[in-house]
């Protein structure tokens, strides 16, 4: 196969940026009046503003060629249709017929997915209803009041996210809580406040043997036996979704409560499966069908719009443009909506566990910049945090904005606040300070000439730096999975682009491996000499240390 840097359209590219690699974006939009028409695009009632982003018509139309070179919309086929293009494990990749709202037969490898779907999508919509009326009950007759989601990477962040970004929709008397972090001090500070009585968790794990989520469960099954007491009532507070159903029941889960999970979804695809099944006690079964069905409306979009309209193909697209021609090496995501606090979290985990890789679809190094460094928060704090480095540092840093037009109890004093700085920042990353506008502000302030001199350098801003704006109307169900959805077709396109596998993350396992071999030798206090010199001493000084603390042998 072609290398990505060897094609036809990445040479183009390269002759193309270096033709525009300094034009300014104040330029582009003084010559066009059309620009922002040229350049967004709508799916239901969110729009998609890309046109503060340093190209032109023919840039657009580049990039979509380099999508065609590399056969982006074989590839879509490929995936919609169930092949296995995760080849490395050899699984299909079909988190999308978890939200297939249409009726019609997906297939993996084959097999008709959907009645197994459907069958596990009615199991958990039964034991979310059981619970949100109070009609669950512990082991002493008391309603559920508590629910901690026990699970790690995919099967935390994406319930998580979903949860406090869909706040508004949730029963309030009803409390979500989440645990992921094997340091004590997660679940103990979960668990101080809770009554056992009245606690059920979610055990989310896909092997049910990974040391993270075990090790939590481990210390919640304990901590319910110690009031309870009796083994056998752990089953009234307890819950799995996993593919190991013979070890949840062991662990003393009913079989009747152990979700499946499915080889053909990648945990960090899986919140539309029963990994959900927080989202679904949360919302209830009403909104969570909502937010499938706004991320199986992205589908449709991502199957069947022409390129040049295709929201996550431009979205893609852009992001090789700065990441592979400007050297870009990252990404923010700046929601400004403050239930979607967890959102660049999320797509951090989605965007680079997927592409963050240096060995192409057939084995060989890549000779060009893959997946982005992503970081992010909310764009109102952000802006009194790391925006300075946005405006003002060495580096060019694409920005994605999402904004809502209205909020679910709307304080429009507050809102328009909110929405002055979100229209404000893009368009003062776009266009910047120049001088004379610099000059002209410290005059009419009453300075000096040689306190402007003074001043000068450090009020510039260069402006030109990119950003794409969501404005939707409100964050409910369905607006949020068509967003989620969105960036999961982008993260796609651009492993295609650049001939990765999307879909596996052996980068996870080297770490967790040598750290059951590094735990059993914590066993003692034998001082270690099997690792280099650092990883030694950093061992040996714990070893040394722990002994102050008699909980700690």
């Amino acid at each position: 196969m072609t290398a990505t840097h060897k094609r036809k359209a990445w040479k183009k590219l390269q002759s193309h940026y270096d033709k525009i690699k300094d034009v300014h974006m104040r330029d582009m939009f003084k010559e066009d009046d059309h620009r922002y028409s040229k350049f967004s695009l709508t799916l239901n009632d969110i729009l998609f503003d890309y046109s503060k982003n340093r190209i032109t018509q023919d840039s657009v139309d580049l990039l979509l060629e380099l999508a065609k070179e590399c056969e982006v919309e074989k590839w879509r086929e490929r995936m919609f249709d169930g092949e296995a293009i995760n080849h490395t494990e050899n699984r299909a990749v079909l988190h999308s017929a978890l939200r297939n709202r249409s009726g019609k037969q997906m297939f993996a490898q084959g097999e008709n997915v959907m009645p197994d779907i459907r069958q596990e999508l009615e199991r958990i919509t039964r034991l979310a209803n059981s619970i949100r009326t109070r009609q669950w009950r512990g082991a002493t007759n008391q309603p559920i009041t508590d629910v901690i989601n026990i699970g790690i990477g995919g099967s935390h962040l994406g319930p998580m996210m979903a949860t406090e970004a869909l706040h508004p929709y949730a029963i309030h008397d009803l409390k979500l809580h989440y645990v992921n972090n094997i340091d004590e001090n997660h679940i103990n500070n979960t668990l101080e406040t809770l009554n056992p009585e009245t606690t059920l968790f979610i055990i989310a794990s896909k092997s049910f043997t990974t040391q993270d989520t075990m090790m939590n469960a481990e210390t919640a099954r304990d901590w319910l036996l110690h009031k309870i007491g009796d083994e056998s009532l752990l089953e009234l507070h307890m819950v799995a979704v996993t593919s190991n159903t013979e070890a949840a029941v062991k662990f003393g889960i009913n079989e009747q409560n152990v979700f499946k999970m499915w080889d053909w979804v990648g945990g960090r695809y899986s919140m539309w499966s029963a990994i959900g099944l927080p989202i679904v006690i949360s919302i209830g079964p009403e909104n969570f069908e909502m937010l499938l069905q706004g991320a199986y409306e992205a589908d449709q979009h991502f199957r069947n719009a022409p390129l040049d309209e295709n929201i996550p193909v431009i979205m893609a697209m852009l992001g090789i443009w700065y990441n592979n021609f400007f050297h870009s090496e990252s990404i923010a995501i700046l929601p400004y909506d403050q239930n979607m606090h967890r959102f660049p979290a999320y797509l951090q985990q989605a965007d680079m566990e997927s592409n963050g890789k240096a060995v192409d679809r057939e084995g060989n190094p890549v000779e060009y910049s893959t997946g982005p460094v992503l970081f992010g928060e909310i764009g109102i704090a952000s802006q009194h945090a790391f925006y300075q480095l946005l405006h003002q540092g060495t580096k060019l840093v694409p920005a994605d904005m999402l904004a809502p037009i209205s909020n679910y109890s709307c304080l429009s004093n507050h809102h328009r606040a909110l929405m002055s700085n979100v229209f404000a920042q893009t368009e003062a990353l776009m266009m910047g300070k120049t001088e004379e506008e610099v000059i002209a502000e410290l005059t009419a302030e009453g300075k000096s000439e040689e306190e402007i001199k003074f001043l000068l350098p450090y009020k510039l801003f260069p402006g030109n730096k990119p950003t794409n704006t969501f404005l939707f109307y409100t964050l409910d169900p369905k607006t949020l999975g068509t967003l989620i959805a969105l960036y999961e077709h982008k993260i796609f396109v651009q492993g295609i682009i650049w001939n990765l596998n999307s879909f596996d993350q052996w980068g996870v396992e080297l770490g967790k491996k040598m750290a059951k071999t590094i735990l059993d030798e914590l066993a003692d206090n034998e001082m270690i000499e099997t690792h280099d010199s650092s990883t030694n001493g950093l061992i040996n000084y714990y070893l040394k240390l722990r002994t102050l603390n008699p909980n700690n042998n």
